[in-house]
Order: structure tokens, then sequence, then C-alpha cells
């Protein structure tokens, strides 16, 4: 496999709309120098290769659904009511992007 350069993670970084300082992109390397040997690691182990990919972690994974019954709802006017400030059907909260 090839190993990741100073340009290839700068191609990426632009593809992504960002840019790297050069201390950033040699931190990104050391990561990835990292991964690459500990993937090497991985694929050292005898029999990998005929292993059968997980899906879960848990073999007995089983999710039980709830029945999908139809309830009352809570009338608009208790809503508003319990609500801070309201304008109209609408209830108001704060701005939080700017």
């Amino acid at each position: 496999m090839s190993k990741f350069t100073k340009e290839m993670v700068d191609s990426y970084a632009n593809k992504l709309l960002f840019n790297l300082t050069g201390e950033e992109n040699q931190m990104v390397l050391d990561e990835f120098e990292v991964i690459d040997k500990t993937i090497d690691l991985i694929n050292k182990i005898d029999g990998i290769d005929k292993l059968e990919p997980m899906t879960h972690a848990l073999d007995d994974f089983v999710v039980d659904l709830r029945d999908d019954i139809s309830e009352e709802s809570i009338e608009l006017k208790d809503v508003l009511r319990n609500a801070g400030a309201t304008e109209g059907r609408e209830i108001e909260v704060p701005k939080v992007v700017e």
C-alpha cells in the first residue's frame, strides 16, 4: 500500500475546502502512520482473511419495535399556554445561529 504524502493530504484538504498549515499537515501524516501500523498488525493475524465481517458487536442483536398506536395529542392551546413567547400558532425560540 502506498503511504500518504504531504501533497495528498493538502489535496484532500483543499477538496474539503480548508487549508492546513505545515504543522497540521504533519499531524495528519503522523496519525495516518499510526493507522497504517495498526492495519498492518491486524493483517498479520493468522486467518483474518477467512473471517466474515461483523454487522453488529452482539450476535444476538434483536430490535423489538413497539406497536405504532395512535394516541390523542395535547391540545394546541395547552401547548401554547405552557410555552414562553409565542407568535400565533408558533413558539418563539432563541436564535442559535448567526
